[in-house]
C-alpha cells in the first residue's frame, strides 16, 4: 500500500469529495493522465498504488483533498480541475479549521492551536492553495512563540520574512516583523531586534506613509527592547512618537498600547506618578474591550509600577497579580502564566515572604524554559534576593552571578550592571572582599566603564 493510500476516505473534518461526483472525477483524472502520457504506475508514484489510481478512474473510489492536492501535482494541473465546484466547499471548511486554531491561540491553548494549523497545512500546498498555506504556516510560527518555543518560532518566521519579498498580497512583512522582535527580545539578541524593527521602520518613513495600527504597534514593539537593552532616551523617544501617531489614528486600542509602553519607560525613568496615570489610561481602554489576556497582562505591569513606587503597594499589588493569575491560567499560555508568577515572587519577597517569593520564581522558570533568557535571568535575581533574606548567601551569590551573566549576554547592560553591583554588595557582607571588587568592576563594565592599562577607569560610549 502507498503511502497516500490511507487517506482515499474523507479525512477527519470531512474534506472529502461527494460520492455523487466520483465518476466525474475519475474521467477528469483519466483524461489528464493521457493526455500526460503517463500510466496509471505513473501517476500513482511512490504515495499511491496503481490498483488505487484504477479503482478512482473507474469511479469506484472517493479520494480525499490530500489525494486529489498531490495527483493534480503529478498531472501539472491545480485541484480544481479534477474537482470543479467541491474544491470551493473544501475551502469553506478549512477556513472554518483555520478560525478554530485562531480561537484556541486567543484563549491560550497553543498546543491546540498548534494542531489544528498543522492539519490544515498538511490538507493543502502552497502552489495549491497558497492563501491557506500561509495563514497556516503563520499560524503555526504564533502557536510556536506562545509555546515558548522560540528557536523553532523565529526559524519559521524567518521563512516567512523571506517569502513574503515576493508574496506580498500573501504575506504581511510588518506582522512578521514585530513576531521577530518580540521572540529576538526573549531570546536575549537585543541587537537584531533593534536593527530589524528600526531598517523596517525606516523603509516606512520612506514611503511617507500615513501612521497605522500595525506601524504604531512595532514602534511599541521597539520601545519595549530599547528599555531592555537599557537606552531609555531612544525608548521614550519612540513611545511619545508612538502615542502621537496612535492619535491620528483614532485607534483606541493602538493607543492603549502607546499608553503602556510609555507607562513603562516613565517607570524605568524614575517618573512613577507619570507612569501611574499612562498605566492606567490604558487599563481604561483594555478594560472596555475583549481580549481578557491582553488586560490581564497589562494588570502584571501595573502591578510592577505599584510594587516599585515611591509609596510601595505590595499587599495592592498582590491581589491585583492574583487575578490576573486567575484569568491567565484559563486564557493566557504558560509564558504568561510564568510572568505573572515573576511579578508575584516581587510581591511577596515586598511582603517579607522569602519562601513565597522563592516558590513563584522557580515555578515561573520551569514554565519559561531554556529560551526565554531575559526573563529567565530576572527570575534568577529574585531568587538570589529571597535566598539572601532566608540567609542563604552562597545560593544567593550563584544566583545573582548567573543572572547577572545571563543579562550581559543579552546586552541588557544596564540590568545586568545593577546585579553585579547587588553582588559585590553580598561578597563584601560575606567577608570576600577580593570578589567583591570584582564584582565591582563588572558593574562598571557594564555601565560602559572600561580599565586601562594602568588600571584606572575611564569612561566609554556603549
Amino acid at each position: 500500500m502507498g503511502k497516500l493510500d490511507s487517506l482515499v476516505k474523507p479525512c477527519q473534518y470531512g474534506r472529502g469529495v461527494n460520492m455523487s461526483v466520483s465518476h466525474d472525477v475519475g474521467a477528469r483524472i483519466r483524461r489528464l493522465r493521457r493526455a500526460a502520457g503517463l500510466s496509471q504506475a505513473d501517476l500513482a508514484g511512490d504515495g499511491l498504488s496503481p490498483s488505487y489510481i484504477s479503482l478512482l478512474e473507474a469511479g469506484k473510489r472517493t479520494p480525499s483533498v490530500e489525494v486529489l492536492v498531490a495527483l493534480a501535482k503529478r498531472l501539472g494541473c491545480d485541484a480544481s480541475e479534477l474537482t470543479g465546484a467541491t474544491v470551493e466547499a473544501s475551502v469553506n471548511e478549512l477556513q472554518v479549521e483555520l478560525n478554530y486554531a485562531e480561537m484556541a491561540l486567543n484563549n491560550g491553548d497553543p498546543q491546540a492551536a498548534l494542531e489544528a494549523y498543522q492539519s490544515v497545512q498538511g490538507s493543502v500546498t502552497a502552489d495549491s492553495q497558497p492563501e491557506i498555506w500561509y495563514k497556516a504556516e503563520h499560524g503555526i510560527a504564533r502557536a510556536l512563540e506562545h509555546a515558548g518555543r522560540l528557536e523553532e518560532a523565529v526559524t519559521r518566521l524567518e521563512a516567512l520574512r523571506s517569502h513574503s519579498v515576493r508574496r506580498p498580497d500573501l504575506v504581511s512583512r510588518l506582522s512578521l516583523v514585530i513576531a521577530l522582535c518580540r521572540c529576538y527580545r526573549e531570546l536575549g539578541d537585543l541587537s537584531h531586534a533593534i536593527e530589524l524593527a528600526e531598517s523596517t521602520l525606516r523603509e516606512l518613513e520612506e514611503l511617507q506613509l500615513a501612521p497605522t495600527v500595525i506601524g504604531v504597534e512595532l514602534l511599541s514593539t521597539l520601545v519595549g527592547v530599547y528599555m531592555e537593552r537599557g537606552d531609555l532616551n531612544r525608548a521614550r523617544y519612540l513611545a511619545t512618537k508612538a502615542i502621537d501617531q496612535a492619535d491620528t489614528i483614532m485607534d483606541s486600542r493602538a493607543l492603549g498600547a502607546a499608553y503602556w509602553n510609555a507607562s513603562v519607560v516613565m517607570h524605568r525613568n524614575g517618573q512613577t506618578a507619570d507612569a501611574l496615570v499612562l498605566i492606567e489610561k490604558a487599563l481604561a481602554i483594555y478594560a472596555e474591550g475583549e481580549d481578557e489576556r491582553a488586560f490581564a497582562r497589562l494588570r502584571n505591569a501595573y502591578a510592577m509600577v505599584l510594587l516599585q513606587s515611591e509609596t510601595p503597594q505590595p499587599e495592592t499589588a498582590r491581589q491585583v497579580l492574583e487575578q490576573s493569575l486567575a484569568t491567565l491560567r484559563d486564557v493566557g499560555s504558560s509564558v504568561d502564566v510564568a510572568y505573572c508568577l515573576s511579578a508575584l515572587a516581587h510581591a511577596e519577597l515586598r511582603l517579607g515572604n522569602a519562601p513565597g517569593a522563592i516558590q513563584h520564581a522557580e515555578r515561573a522558570l520551569s514554565l519559561l524554559g531554556p529560551d526565554h533568557r531575559l526573563q529567565s535571568a530576572r527570575n534568577h535575581l529574585v531568587l538570589a534576593a529571597a535566598r539572601l533574606v532566608q540567609g542563604e548567601r552562597a545560593a544567593a551569590q550563584e544566583s545573582y552571578e548567573r543572572g547577572a551573566l545571563m543579562l550581559e549576554a543579552s546586552e541588557a547592560s544596564r540590568q545586568a550592571s545593577f546585579a553585579w553591583a547587588e553582588l559585590a554588595e553580598i561578597l563584601q557582607l560575606c567577608g570576600d572582599d577580593e570578589r567583591a571588587v570584582w564584582a565591582y568592576r563588572q558593574s562598571l563594565r557594564c555601565m560602559g566603564h572600561r580599565e586601562t592599562f594602568t588600571g584606572q577607569s575611564v569612561a566609554s560610549s556603549t
